[in-house]
């Protein structure tokens, strides 16, 4: 069994900045994929960033320039540091892996509980 742990939410100004940790835990073989997503109020939950081993990150449209995606694989930790922060960021932030655990060969996806973002004006 894997557990996800987030930590490193909270409220900060426009502009300002803050920094996501996402910890796995567990009998983990391999991590393949990291990715953070988040979900406002009555809104859809959209992917905002994702780290692959061998392949390298991606973003959503409206973070380039500003978020940074990076993973500890000592750690299994993965983090998203936010720069530049705008009310339109508010929201819960998910953490998501896909990894392999100790003798499966199959990849299986975990989910962490969620942390909330409040930028203010």
């Amino acid at each position: 069994q894997v557990h996800l742990v987030e930590s490193g939410g909270g409220l900060v100004q426009a502009g300002g900045s803050l920094r996501l940790s996402c910890a796995a835990s567990g009998s983990i073989f391999s991590i393949n994929t990291m990715v953070w997503y988040r979900q406002a109020p009555g809104k859809q939950r959209v992917l905002v960033a994702s780290i692959t081993s061998g392949v390298g990150t991606n973003y959503l449209d409206s973070v380039k320039g500003r978020f940074t995606i990076s993973r500890d694989n000592n750690k299994n930790t993965v983090y998203l540091q936010m720069n530049s922060l705008k009310p339109e960021d508010t929201a819960v932030y998910y953490c998501n892996v896909v990894l392999r655990e100790v003798g499966d060969t199959n990849f299986h996806n975990y989910w962490g509980q969620g942390t909330q973002v409040t930028v203010s004006s």
